[in-house]
């Protein structure tokens, strides 16, 4: 069960189903020995080249395109956030990269070995937390890290692993059955770090954690930065990925819409005012049209008689009152800064006012 979603769960901690196990973890072992060497002639170490690279990548299930046209690099050491809505792509992104989907276009590589053509050499150099992972419900925690740790041939010590990841030596003896769904994100992590992987892909890690758990990821993800391990964060929290990432890219609808480093988004937020003008009455199409196409305007939304823009320069402020001042009466106004929050939202609903022929294409509809 090398990515924890293939085997049905065990109904009962009992010798029969480690033996099982084993028996798979044999089987596997001996299909990785026949494939290609895992460090071919050619390949660059870890240090001198990018960790993931994706060329137009692209899936489609049918009519619907999940992701389009992806390019991406994720450079090696770096910790790379993927950041966006829920249902924008980014689990995609992490299957075609894993190798357990085929592109319907483009490629994906990972330390410069094409994961289409050798999966397996690409997985023995990635530790994956998964969004949702199954696990054996009969066996304990201490049995799933010593299979996964067979598994990958690693001689990590099971209790250091369970230490870094915070489960205790009571819980780490029961079957996992019993685990909350925090104690088996944690277990999940271990198995993730087991083999000290040159690259770790984190999909929704804080998914059932509670503060102390997020805490925990974050730290952890700060000491493998400091070893330069590549870390691959997808998440749709923005406050997540800020705590911890190098750059950003923002998925929506398929598309990779951005990518910049935090530092950049916290310049954008910084630079940026919010101005909530409240009107005598609401100001109609033609005047937010107006409002809209104003340099350095960027959001503009009404609430009845409460107008919000976004400026993205100081200066535009007082043209902004003044222009709806001539189809409504201005009484009073407020400023505020705008956060990374807010910046990230911004660049979202950009992407979907897109033209309805382009939302087509990357939904699967049809582009009438």
């Amino acid at each position: 069960m090398p990515w924890g979603t293939t085997s049905p769960p065990i109904s009962s901690p009992d010798t029969v189903a480690v033996e099982r196990l084993g028996k798979r973890i044999e089987q596997d072992k001996e299909k990785s020995s026949e494939q290609v060497d895992i460090f071919p002639v050619g390949i660059e170490s870890v240090s001198t080249q990018n960790a993931i690279e994706t060329n137009s990548l692209t899936k489609r299930f049918g009519p619907v395109t999940a992701i389009e046209g992806i390019d991406l690099t994720v450079r090696s050491g770096e910790v790379f956030g993927l950041l966006g809505p829920n249902g924008a792509g980014k689990s995609t992104v992490i299957d075609l990269v894993l190798g357990l989907t085929t592109p319907t276009e483009g490629r994906a590589l990972v330390f410069g070995t094409d994961v289409a053509n050798n999966p397996r050499a690409v997985r023995r150099r990635i530790g994956v937390l998964p969004d949702d992972y199954a696990m054996y419900d009969g066996m304990t925690g201490r049995e799933h890290l010593r299979s996964i740790l067979r598994l990958k041939g690693a001689d990590d010590d099971p209790e250091d692993l369970r230490d870094r990841v915070g489960l205790d030596d009571e819980a780490f003896d029961r079957p996992a059955g019993d685990y909350s769904k925090g104690m088996r994100q944690r277990l999940a992590l271990a198995t993730a770090l087991a083999g000290d992987p040159d690259l770790l892909i984190l999909d929704e890690p804080s998914s059932g954690l509670d503060p102390g758990g997020i805490a925990l990821v974050r730290e952890l993800v700060g000491e493998l930065s400091e070893r330069e391990t590549t870390v691959f964060f997808s998440s749709h929290r923005l406050a997540e990925v800020e705590a911890v990432c190098d750059r950003i890219g923002i998925v929506n609808d398929g598309r990779l819409v951005s990518v910049q480093g935090v530092d950049g988004l916290t310049d954008q937020a910084s630079d940026s005012e919010r101005l909530q003008l409240l009107t005598d009455e609401s100001p109609d199409a033609d005047c937010l049209e107006r409002v809209r196409s104003v340099n350095a305007v960027e959001r503009v939304r009404v609430d009845e008689q409460t107008l919000t823009v976004d400026c993205l320069a100081p200066e535009v402020k007082a043209d902004v009152i003044e222009l709806v001042n001539r189809s409504v009466s201005v009484r009073d106004f407020e400023l505020e800064e705008r956060n990374l929050e807010d910046v990230f939202d911004a660049i979202v609903e950009r992407d979907r006012s897109a033209t309805p022929q382009q939302n087509a294409v990357v939904t699967g509809g049809d582009p009438k």
